[in-house]
C-alpha cells in the first residue's frame, strides 16, 4: 500500500540525517538513490536505471547518472559542485534521446543541495538543502504518480497520445477486430495506461512490466493477458483464485462496470503490441482526461464527424461556457466568504462547500464529456480553496494529518449526460473517474494523507443507446429532473440544415413547431428549444434557482434568416433571456481533422432570474482573445439591446424594401445541368464547331468571376430565330439536353419550363449599366467588393444587381455603415459574407440626406471609383486584399465612411458594433409605422429585358 505523506515526511527526516556527511559522487551515489527512492516506498529498481549510455553530439558517448525514462533525470555531483554547471551537463543528453524518453524533470545534486527543474511548467527550480527534504517530498510526488499539473490548451502531448491511441486503433481495425468491441477494449486500455502512471495501479508501472515481460515479442499471447488482466481488475480480491499468478493478483480491483462483460480477444501481432508498448512508455500523467474526446474524434471517419455534426473542444473554449455560466458567480461568492472576520465564517464556508456538492449539471450532447470533465475539475478546485480556508489554522501549525477522505463532498455522480453512441459516453465516464482521481491527489498533496477512491463505487450518469441516448427524443427530465438541475451546458451538434438527413429535419421541425416548409433551423437550433423548454418546466418557486443554460452554437443561429424563426420562440414561447453571450470566433479542437468554423457561445436563464447586467464577449480578432462589457440587455443579434424599445426585436426577412430605393434582384438562373455555361476555352471549342452561335454567347459573371476577374460564358437563345436554331446542331443537342433534364426534375417549377428548353428559369438580361453586389464575399475583407457591369453581360444568380442605382446608392452600399449592418445581421456561407436581399438590403435603415448631401456622397464614391481605375490590370480580389490595399483607395473609403457616417448622428462611432446598435434602434423606428398596417401580398418586381420564369 502507497505510504501516507506523513510516513514518507518521517523517512525523508531519516534519510536526511543518515546522509548528513555524504560527498563522494562516485562512491555512494547509487546507494544514496536506492535509499531516496526507498523513502517513497519505491524500489528504484522498478523505474529507474544507473548509468544510461546515451550518444551525445559529436558522435560522443556518455552516460546517464540515473534515468526514469519518460520522467527524471539526474545528474549526480561530489559536495560543493557547481549546480549550474551540472544543469548544462544533464541537458547536453537530451539530444541522444527519443521523444517518448525526454524527461519532464531534471535533478541536480551534490548530496547536500538538491535543485529539481519541472520542464513541463518552465517554473524556477525547487532549491533546497538535504536537511530540508521533509519539507519538499511532496516536490517528488511524481515518483508516486502524485503531481501537481496545469492543464494547458491544446498542449502538443495531449495531441500525441491522441494520435497513438489513433494508431492502436486503427491496427486492431485493419485486422478485423469489430467496432463495438474495439471501442470497448481502446476504453480499459486508456485507463490501464492513465493508471500505470498515476498511482492509481501500484506499484507504478505494473501494466508496462506485465506487457513488456509477460508476454510474447510476436504478440500472439498479448490479447489474452490483456483479457486476463482485464478479469482480475473486475474481481474483488477477496473472491480471486488462490492460485491466480501474482503479477495478476497485484493489480487492484477496479469494478465501476469498466472492465465488466467479456470481450473477444484480440489478436496482436508484433506491430501492435510495439504499439502497445509505446504507449505504455508514453508519460500519461502529463495528460488532460478532457483530450479523450479528441482521442474518440481521432479515429472518428470525416465523414461520421459530419454526420454527427461532432466538433469536440479545447480546454480554453470550454472555460468560456462554464465561467460565466456558473463559475464566476461561484468564484465571487468564495472571495467575499473568505473577506468574513466573523465568528460565522467558517461555518459560512462549510455551507458554500454544501452547496457546491448539491448543484448538478447536465450536458444533453455530452460526446465524450468534456465540458463534465473540465466543470467537475473546476468544481473541485475551488472545493480544494475552501477546504484550505476551513482548515487554515491547522495548516498554518504544519498539522496535516487531517482524514483527507472525509473532506471532499463533491463526486462524479454531481454530473448528466445523454450521448448517442456507447464509445463517446464510455470515454466520458473513464475521465471523469481519471480526473476524480487527479483531485483527489491534489488534496492529499494539501492534505498530507493519501486518498484514492478505488474501487470504483460512484459513477456518472451517462445515459447512451438509440432509446436513451438521442437527446431530442427523449424526456431530459426523466435523466435529471429540471428542479434538480442546476446547469445545461455543452457543445451541441452544428449540422446545417442542408446537411441534415430527414430524420434530422423532422425532429428540428417538431421541436420548433414553425408550420409550413420549417424553416431553416441549424440542427443545434432544436437544442436551444429543448433546453429553453426544459428549464421553463419547472414551476417558479421562491427562494429556489432554476437551471441556467450555456450552449455554444453556430453564429448562424445569431445572424441571418435564422435568428426570426428561433429567438420569438425562445423569447414568447419559453419566456428566456440572454444571460451571456461570445459573440463570433473561431473554433478550435484537440483533434487531427480540426474543425474549421466559427461560432458563439450563448447562456440563457428564466425571464423571471435574470440579473441586472449581462456580460458579452467580443473578438476583434477572431482567433484572439475577447474583451468583456456588460448590458442591461442583450438582442439575439449579440450586442447591446441599449439603442431599441424592444429587445426581442427581430428582422424579418422581407420582399420589399423598407426604405424609398430601387429594387434589388438575384441574376439569372438557367437551370440546365451546364450545357449553356462555357469557360472560355469550352467556349471557343464550341464555337470551333457550331461558328453560327458566336452571336448568342454572352458574358456570364457571377461572384467568383466578378471579384476575381474571370469570365464565363452563356449561351442566350431567347432571342434567337429559328431558322438559326434550326441550322446549329449542336446546340439543338444542348437544347434536348437541357428540355430532359428538367424533364426529370421533382420540382413543379422547373417542371413547368420543360417544354421552354432556351428560356432561362429565371431571366435577368440587363439593358443598361446595373449595379453588382457578389452573394458571397471574403469575412477577411473590409468592404464587398461592388460596383457596375454593362450589357451585354448577363448577372447569375450567385451575385445581386440593381437596375436603377446611381453614385448615391453605390456611396451607401459601400460604405462602413452598410457592412457593419451586413456583418451582424446578415447571415453567412460558412465564415463568409452571404449578402440577402430579403435580411440585408430591404431591411437596411438608409439615412434622410438633404440633395448636398446627397452630391458629396456621390463625389466621395466617384472618388472611390477613380482610385480603383488607376490600377486597371487589378481585380477586385486584388485591390481589396485587406493585407495590400493600396493608401489612395483605402483613403477614399475613409472619407466617404465618414461622410456616411455623419448623415446617420454628429458623434463619432467608436466601432463597427457600435454603428450596427445605432443602426438597430433606426431599423425599430423606421419599421414602427408599418407593423400596423395590413400585410398585402407583392408581385416580384420586373429586373430585365425579359420577365422572370418562375
Amino acid at each position: 500500500m502507497r505510504l501516507s505523506w506523513n510516513e514518507i515526511r518521517a523517512r525523508a527526516a531519516t534519510f536526511s540525517t543518515e546522509w548528513a556527511d555524504a560527498h563522494y559522487e562516485r562512491g555512494e551515489a547509487q546507494t544514496f538513490y536506492n535509499e531516496f527512492f526507498e523513502v517513497f516506498g519505491i524500489k528504484r529498481r522498478r523505474v529507474a536505471s544507473f548509468e544510461e549510455p546515451v550518444r551525445l553530439l559529436g558522435n560522443r558517448r556518455g552516460f546517464i547518472d540515473l534515468f526514469w525514462k519518460g520522467v527524471l533525470l539526474v545528474e549526480q555531483k561530489s559536495a560543493g559542485h557547481n549546480l549550474t554547471a551540472a544543469k548544462t551537463q544533464a541537458l547536453e543528453y537530451f539530444p541522444g534521446l527519443k521523444e517518448h524518453e525526454l524527461p519532464r524533470y531534471v535533478l541536480v545534486s551534490d548530496f547536500q543541495n538538491f535543485e529539481l527543474y519541472d520542464l513541463d511548467e518552465g517554473t524556477p527550480p525547487c532549491s533546497f538543502p538535504l536537511a530540508d527534504l521533509p519539507q519538499h517530498v511532496e516536490d517528488f510526488g511524481f515518483i508516486l504518480g502524485v503531481q501537481r499539473r496545469t492543464f494547458r490548451d491544446q498542449d502538443p502531448v495531449n495531441i500525441e497520445a491522441s494520435e497513438l491511441m489513433g494508431r492502436l486503433h486503427d491496427q486492431l481495425k485493419n485486422c478485423g477486430y469489430s467496432s463495438l468491441d474495439l471501442e470497448r477494449l481502446l476504453v480499459r486500455l486508456l485507463f490501464c495506461l492513465f493508471a500505470d502512471d498515476t498511482g492509481i495501479f501500484e506499484p507504478r508501472d505494473i501494466f508496462f512490466d506485465l506487457i513488456t515481460q509477460r508476454t510474447q515479442e510476436d504478440g500472439s499471447d498479448c490479447g489474452r493477458m490483456l483479457n486476463d488482466l482485464f478479469e482480475v481488475l473486475n474481481t474483488p480480491i477477496a473472491e480471486r483464485q488462490q492460485t491466480l499468478d501474482d503479477d495478476l493478483n497485484q493489480f487492484q480491483y477496479i469494478n465501476g462496470d469498466l472492465f465488466s462483460g467479456h470481450l473477444p480477444t484480440p489478436a496482436f501481432d508484433k506491430n501492435m503490441r510495439d504499439t502497445l508498448l509505446e504507449a505504455c512508455a508514453f508519460s500519461w500523467d502529463a495528460i488532460s482526461p478532457a483530450i479523450f474526446g479528441s482521442l474518440f474524434q481521432s479515429v472518428m471517419k470525416p465523414e461520421e464527424r459530419r454526420a454527427q455534426g461532432a466538433h469536440y473542444t479545447t480546454e480554453q473554449n470550454i472555460l468560456k461556457v462554464i465561467e460565466p455560466l456558473f463559475l464566476d458567480d461561484l468564484r465571487e461568492q468564495f472571495v467575499q466568504l473568505c473577506q468574513r472576520r466573523d465568528s460565522g465564517r467558517r461555518r459560512a464556508l462549510e455551507v458554500f462547500q454544501e452547496k457546491l456538492a448539491d448543484l448538478r449539471f447536465l450536458d444533453p450532447a455530452c460526446g465524450c464529456g468534456n465540458f463534465l470533465v473540465i466543470a467537475y475539475r473546476e468544481l473541485r478546485e475551488l472545493e480544494l480553496q475552501v477546504l484550505k480556508e476551513i482548515f487554515a489554522d491547522r495548516l498554518a501549525t504544519g498539522q496535516r494529518n487531517i482524514d483527507v477522505s472525509t473532506l471532499s463532498k463533491l463526486n462524479v455522480n454531481q454530473f448528466y449526460g445523454i450521448e448517442l453512441s456507447e464509445f463517446p459516453a464510455r470515454i466520458a465516464e473513464v475521465a471523469l473517474w481519471m480526473m476524480d482521481h487527479i483531485m483527489n491527489n491534489r488534496l492529499s498533496l494539501a492534505f498530507g494523507n493519501h486518498y484514492a477512491r478505488i474501487p470504483l463505487v460512484t459513477s456518472p450518469h451517462i445515459h447512451h443507446g438509440p432509446h436513451s441516448g438521442d437527446a431530442l427524443e427523449i424526456d431530459w427530465n426523466a435523466v435529471l429532473p429540471a428542479e434538480n438541475c442546476s446547469y445545461i451546458l455543452g457543445n451541441p451538434p452544428f449540422i446545417g440544415s442542408k446537411y441534415q438527413t430527414a430524420e434530422q429535419r423532422a425532429q428540428v421541425r417538431r421541436i420548433a413547431q414553425l408550420g409550413g416548409s420549417g424553416g431553416t433551423l441549424d440542427y443545434v437550433a432544436a437544442w436551444f428549444l429543448k433546453a429553453a423548454a426544459y428549464i421553463g418546466s419547472p414551476p417558479l418557486e421562491q427562494g429556489r434557482a432554476l437551471p441556467k443554460i450555456g450552449f455554444v452554437a453556430t453564429n448562424s443561429i445569431t445572424q441571418g434568416e435564422q435568428v426570426a424563426q428561433l429567438w420569438p420562440i425562445l423569447f414568447n414561447r419559453s419566456r428566456v433571456e440572454i444571460l451571456f453571450a461570445h459573440r463570433t470566433f473561431a473554433w478550435g479542437s484537440d483533434a487531427r481533422g480540426m474543425a474549421h468554423v466559427h461560432v458563439v457561445i450563448v447562456g440563457l436563464v428564466r425571464r423571471e432570474q435574470e440579473p441586472p447586467l449581462k456580460k458579452l464577449f467580443s473578438y476583434d480578432d477572431l482567433r484572439g482573445q475577447p474583451t468583456m462589457s456588460e448590458h442591461p440587455a442583450l438582442t439575439p443579434y449579440l450586442f447591446s439591446a441599449a439603442m431599441v424599445t424592444n429587445r426581442h426585436l427581430v428582422v424579418e426577412e422581407r420582399s420589399t424594401p423598407l426604405c424609398d430605393i430601387p429594387t434589388m434582384a438575384s441574376g439569372s438562373q438557367p437551370i440546365d445541368d451546364g450545357n449553356y455555361i462555357f469557360s472560355e476555352e469550352e467556349k471557343e471549342e464550341f464555337l470551333r464547331q457550331e461558328p453560327l452561335a458566336r452571336q448568342y454567347m454572352r458574358p456570364y459573371v457571377g461572384s467568383k468571376e466578378y471579384i476575381n476577374g474571370r469570365l464565363r460564358w452563356i449561351l442566350c437563345l431567347q432571342a434567337a430565330s429559328p431558322q438559326d436554331l434550326r441550322s446549329m446542331s449542336h446546340v439543338r443537342e444542348r437544347i434536348q439536353n437541357v428540355r430532359e433534364f428538367r424533364g426529370e426534375s421533382h420540382r413543379v417549377s422547373t417542371l413547368a419550363i420543360a417544354d421552354s428548353p432556351v428560356r432561362f428559369n429565371v431571366e435577368v438580361i440587363p439593358e443598361r449599366p446595373f449595379l453588382v453586389i457578389p452573394e458571397t464575399s471574403s469575412e477577411l475583407r473590409e468592404y464587398i467588393p461592388i460596383g457596375w457591369l454593362e450589357p451585354p453581360t448577363i448577372p447569375s444568380n450567385l451575385v445581386r444587381i440593381i437596375l436603377d442605382a446611381d453614385l448615391w446608392h453605390f456611396g451607401i452600399l459601400t460604405s462602413r455603415m452598410h457592412m457593419a449592418w451586413l456583418r451582424h445581421i446578415g447571415g453567412r456561407l460558412e465564415s463568409r459574407y452571404r449578402y440577402s436581399i430579403g435580411i440585408v438590403y430591404n431591411n437596411f435603415p438608409w439615412p434622410n440626406a438633404s440633395d448636398s448631401q446627397r452630391r458629396r456622397i456621390r463625389n466621395l464614391a466617384q472618388a472611390v471609383l477613380d482610385a480603383r481605375s488607376l490600377y486597371p490590370e487589378a481585380c477586385l480580389a486584388d485591390l481589396y486584399d485587406a493585407d495590400v490595399m493600396q493608401d489612395d483607395l483605402r483613403t477614399a473609403h475613409r472619407h466617404l465612411d465618414q461622410a456616411v457616417d455623419a448623415l446617420y448622428r454628429p458623434s463619432r462611432f467608436e466601432s463597427d458594433r457600435d454603428r450596427v446598435e445605432h443602426l438597430f434602434g433606426l431599423y425599430e423606428r423606421q419599421l414602427s409605422p408599418l407593423l400596423n398596417q395590413p400585410r398585402r401580398r407583392t408581385r416580384r418586381p420586373r429586373t430585365g429585358q425579359l420577365r422572370s420564369v418562375e
